[in-house]
C-alpha cells in the first residue's frame, strides 16, 4: 500500500480492507492477518494497525475470538450495507468529478451508457 500524507494512516487501512470485503478478496468470516503481522508488511506502526481493527471491530465489519484471532463478520446484511455504500459513495464522486469536468447531467448520462456498451474498458 501506498500512503496518502493527506489522509490518517489508519483511515486508509480501514478503507482497504472494506475494498477487500466488498471485493470478496476478503471473505466472510475469513481470518484476518495478525496485527504484527500485517504492520510488518505495511511497514506502519502495530499501533495504527490495532486502531484500524478496532474502529472495523466497532463498526461490525470484524470480531475476535479470544484465543483465535480476528476474522471479517459473517454478517451477509452488513457486508451488503458496506457494499451499497461504498457503490454510492463511487458513483456521487465520479458525478461530482464530472459537474466540476463542466458536464451536465445528459452528458454524463451518454458516457455511462457508452462505456457500458463496450465494456467498461476505457481504451477500447
Amino acid at each position: 500500500m501506498e500512503f496518502k500524507p493527506s489522509e490518517p494512516i489508519y483511515i486508509q487501512i480501514m478503507g482497504e480492507i472494506k475494498r477487500k470485503i466488498v471485493s470478496g478478496e476478503l471473505k466472510a468470516g475469513a481470518k484476518v492477518e495478525p496485527v504484527r503481522d500485517l504492520a510488518r508488511t505495511l511497514g506502519v506502526n502495530p499501533s495504527t494497525v490495532q486502531k484500524a481493527f478496532s474502529e472495523l471491530e466497532r463498526e461490525g465489519l470484524m470480531y475476535t475470538e479470544r484465543t483465535s484471532g480476528r476474522y471479517i463478520t459473517t454478517s451477509g446484511e452488513r457486508i451488503e450495507k458496506l457494499r451499497e455504500g461504498s457503490l454510492v459513495r463511487l458513483v456521487a464522486d465520479f458525478v461530482g468529478l464530472m459537474r466540476r469536468m463542466g458536464l451536465q447531467p445528459e452528458e454524463i448520462e451518454e458516457m455511462v451508457r457508452e462505456s457500458i456498451k463496450k465494456g467498461g474498458a476505457a481504451d477500447e
